[in-house]
């Protein structure tokens, strides 16, 4: 077995090396992993320059990279650069993330991103964070990598992300594990102006999670409220299926057809040369 392993926060970052030591026991694990912090860059790609990449030491892994660039750079470079060696990679670990993944802050997450670069390139892939910045209980989530990749192993496909989040306490305190969907993840945000010494306008960025009352047991930001892992499945086709019908029947083909049709006679017109005109 065949297990690439990236994350968001760097190469050197804990929960990286955590997880990789966990895996390491389940197969040959190669890493692809930011240079520097990439966390909150969504699914960037990296294609105005070149991305540079370095061959590092790193415990448990068959061999490992870093790699100057976002997450999903790490999985497409990455993939491609195993093919050329004849390593098929069966499945991809994004993780252990520094902070939590849930609900909508998963179309930020780099975290998120790197596993959803595997499926696109149809692997199965899992990602896995724990819910605070400064993680104390990297050992619960070491504790269930190992049996949670034997269950999921033969049974996750190629068009699957599992989104996996923890609480940051130990096993014996969490109060199970949920089997969830993505939540709303508001936060009351701040934007606070400063002055810099050039006379410039800055603002920084902060915001605390909303705390929500009276929601359903299996949304993923509840079950996190409600010390439980979360466990979402999740995939890369954002289409609103309920409403696709409801488009369809607002007339907007027909309308830009005509609109195409009255564009090529005024094409036609001006492309006319002005004897052509006078001879009409």
């Amino acid at each position: 077995m065949n297990i690439m392993v990236t994350n968001d926060d760097g190469y050197d970052a804990r929960g990286i090396r955590e997880l990789v030591a966990g895996l390491s026991r389940k197969g040959k694990v190669y890493v692809f992993a930011p240079a520097e912090q990439q966390s909150a860059c969504g699914h960037g790609i990296t294609f105005r320059r070149p991305i540079m990449i370095k061959e590092i030491d790193f415990p448990g892994a068959e061999k490992a990279w870093s790699v100057d660039g976002t997450p999903a750079d790490c999985v497409k470079l990455g993939l491609r650069m195993l093919k050329q060696h004849k390593v098929w990679v069966d499945f991809i670990f994004s993780g252990i993330n520094h902070g939590s993944n849930l609900g909508t802050d998963t179309l930020y997450s780099g975290t998120v991103s790197g596993a959803i670069e595997g499926v696109i390139n149809g692997i199965p892939s899992v990602a896995v964070s724990i819910c605070a910045h400064e993680p104390e209980h990297f050992e619960t989530a070491s504790q269930m990598i190992g049996p949670l990749f034997d269950m999921v192993c033969q049974k996750l496909d190629g068009r699957t992300v599992l989104n996996i989040n923890l609480p940051n306490l130990p096993a014996d305190q969490i109060n199970g594990v949920r089997i969830t969907k993505l939540g709303a993840r508001e936060y009351d945000e701040e934007f606070k102006l400063t002055v810099g010494d050039d006379g410039e306008l800055y603002y920084n960025y902060s915001g605390r999670p909303v705390y929500y009352t009276g929601l359903a047991g299996d949304i993923d930001v509840i079950a996190l409220q409600d010390n439980c892992v979360s466990i979402t499945p999740l995939h890369y086709d954002l289409t609103n299926y309920q409403r696709v019908n409801d488009v369809r029947g607002w007339g907007i083909p027909e309308s830009f057809s005509k609109l195409v049709a009255w564009q090529e006679l005024d094409s036609g017109a001006e492309n006319q040369n002005p004897g052509e005109e006078e001879k009409g």
